[in-house]
C-alpha cells in the first residue's frame, strides 16, 4: 500500500508545489510509482507538471470531491503526465468554490480519503499538494494522509504560523485521523550566506530535532524556472544545485521509510 503524504503549510510561497513536483519526480526516477494529487484551487501543481487544462474522462479533483455522494473509485480521474511512473489527479479553477459546495455534503472531511482508498494499492507514494490555508480542502488532505511534509521557508517569520499548523495536526489526529504522522520538516529557499538562514535552521532543528530533514533545499534559479517549462528541475537542469538537493531528499525519504515511524507531534506547539 502506498504512503500518502500531504505537503502542507498555511503560509504561501514556502515551496509546497515545487517540493511536490521535484520530490515526486526524483522518486519516480528512482523506480517508485508516484501519484500527484492537486487540491490547490490555483492548480499550480497541474500546470507545473505540464498538464494545465487537462482532465480525465470523469473530470478533475473538483468533480470527484463535490459529487452528491462520496466517490470511491479514483482511477477515472487520473491522467498521465508524460513522465514515466508519475501520474496526476489534476485540478483547475473550478476548485475555488469547492469548499463552499462541500459544506452541505455527507462525509465532507473524508471525501479525499475515500477517493484515494482505491488508488493507494497502485502506487508507492501519493503526494497531496495543499492550498496555503487550513480550510476544508487541507483538512481533507490531512484526513487522507498517513503523514505531513512541512516545507519551511528560511526567513524571519518561518516559525510564526507553524504553531497553527501543528495544532491543526493534533486536532485532526484526535478527531479524524489518529495515525497521522509528521513525515518531516523541510527547510527551503535556504541561503547559507546569511546569518538569518543559519539562525532559522538552528532554531528549527533545535525544536523539531530528528523530524527535520538533513537535506536542505537551496535558493536556486533553475528550481524556479523549471515549472514554466512544465518539467521537474531534474529534467530541466540535472546538474543544478536544486536538482541535486531534491535527488538527495528523495534518497532520504526512501531511507526514512525503512525506519520506525514517528508518532508524536510536539506537545508544546499549538497548545
Amino acid at each position: 500500500m502506498g504512503r500518502v503524504v500531504a505537503v502542507a503549510n498555511q503560509k504561501g510561497g514556502v515551496g509546497k508545489t515545487t517540493t511536490v513536483i521535484n520530490l515526486a519526480a526524483s522518486l519516480a526516477q528512482a523506480g517508485q510509482q508516484v501519484l500527484l494529487v492537486d487540491v490547490d484551487p490555483q492548480g499550480n501543481l497541474t500546470s507545473g507538471i505540464g498538464q494545465k487544462g487537462n482532465a480525465a474522462v470523469s473530470g478533475t479533483i473538483y468533480q470527484a470531491l463535490t459529487s452528491p455522494e462520496p466517490v470511491s473509485e479514483g482511477r477515472p480521474y487520473v491522467i498521465a503526465t508524460g513522465f514515466e511512473r508519475l501520474t496526476l489527479l489534476p485540478a483547475n479553477r473550478d476548485l475555488t468554490g469547492a469548499e463552499i459546495e462541500m459544506v452541505g455534503l455527507s462525509r465532507r472531511e473524508e471525501r479525499l480519503r475515500i477517493l484515494l482508498a482505491s488508488l493507494k494499492f497502485e502506487f508507492d507514494y501519493v503526494f497531496i499538494d495543499c492550498p496555503p490555508s487550513l480550510g476544508l480542502l487541507t483538512l481533507n488532505a490531512l484526513v487522507a494522509a498517513d503523514a505531513v511534509l512541512i516545507p519551511l521557508h528560511c526567513e524571519f517569520f518561518a516559525l510564526e504560523g507553524l504553531a497553527d499548523l501543528v495544532g491543526t495536526l493534533r486536532r485532526v489526529r484526535a478527531a479524524l485521523n489518529p495515525s497521522l504522522d509528521i513525515e518531516g520538516v523541510l527547510l527551503t529557499m535556504f541561503d547559507d550566506r546569511t546569518n538569518l538562514g543559519q539562525q532559522v535552521s538552528t532554531d528549527v532543528r533545535a525544536f523539531f530535532k530528528e523530524k527535520v530533514f538533513q537535506t536542505v533545499i537551496p535558493k536556486n534559479v533553475r528550481v524556479g524556472e523549471a515549472p514554466s517549462h512544465g518539467v521537474a528541475v531534474t529534467q530541466y537542469d540535472a546538474k543544478s544545485r536544486g536538482a541535486e538537493a531534491y535527488v538527495a531528499l528523495a534518497r532520504e525519504v526512501l531511507e526514512r521509510s525503512q525506519a520506525k515511524p514517528w508518532t508524536n507531534v510536539p506537545p508544546s506547539v499549538g497548545a
